[in-house]
């Protein structure tokens, strides 16, 4: 009789702490799905604003070709009329001296 409630007595313990166990892992394993969803939500979030600044990245590189262009426009046109100005007044200093000499 004693031993038979000592074997009782176990088994009631050992189911017990099966049944503890039990429940602490699917708690465990509920952290575990809402830590995972969390992070996989982080990374998510940061491949997208990696996007967004890669679009970012590449619109500003083609203003920055498209400003160099602009800049290298610009010097040409501004050494041409340059240029322009210096004929422009060689000719009226011309003009002047053949009035000068009309006169």
């Amino acid at each position: 009789g004693e031993i038979f409630g000592i074997l009782k007595q176990m088994k009631e313990t050992f189911e017990s702490n099966l049944s503890a166990a039990q429940k602490e892992e699917l708690a465990n394993q509920k952290a575990y799905e809402d830590l995972k969803a969390a992070k996989e939500a982080e990374i998510a979030a940061g491949q997208a604003q990696l996007d967004t600044k890669q679009q970012d990245l590449a619109s500003t590189d083609q203003k920055l070709a498209q400003s160099k262009q602009d800049i290298e426009d610009t010097r040409n046109t501004l050494s041409a009329e340059e240029q322009f100005l210096l004929m422009l007044k060689e000719k009226c200093s011309m003009t002047d001296k053949e009035w000068e000499e009309r006169q």
